[in-house]
């Protein structure tokens, strides 16, 4: 009985530290870097477009606390075109949860652009003139340990 007892306590500790690690973990920000690749000649034009549609409704769910922080980089030099890409946009999200809950977005779509029609078609734009776009969740690698 004593023994059982013991491995009872065990099984609760470990589900316990677990339950605590996921906790933990479900708290950490989460990063995501999305590459864009636009046609030749088309970047400025697609990041005006960014600019103008997008990088607001970004701006809007930092300030509800959903986004911690928005950042923007393009290559200072090209490359070949197969590893190509024009801008990499950096989305620090509060925590993974509300990185896959988007239920938010489209009410603050509406209420920054109430001419909803020029909004998608300057969207669809931004995206006709893509070659790629390819998103990379990423996560810190220690060096250290």
């Amino acid at each position: 009985m004593k023994a059982k007892l013991i491995v009872l306590g065990a099984m609760i500790l470990v589900a316990v530290a677990f339950s605590n690690a996921r906790s933990q973990q479900k708290e950490q920000p989460y990063v995501v870097e999305y590459y864009y690749k636009a046609k030749w000649g088309y970047a400025d034009e697609f990041l005006r477009l960014f600019k103008k549609n997008h990088y607001p409704a970004l701006k809007k769910q930092i300030e509800t606390g959903r986004i911690l922080e928005v950042r923007a980089e393009r290559p200072r030099y090209h490359t070949t075109e197969d590893g190509r890409w024009d801008y990499r946009v950096t989305i620090v999200f509060k925590n993974a949860s509300v990185a896959m809950d988007s239920s938010g977005e489209d009410a603050i779509i509406r209420q920054l652009y109430p001419d909803q029609e020029t909004f998608r078609r300057e969207e669809q734009r931004r995206f006709e003139i893509l070659l790629a776009h390819w998103d990379v969740p990423v996560v810190s690698a220690s060096l250290d340990q």
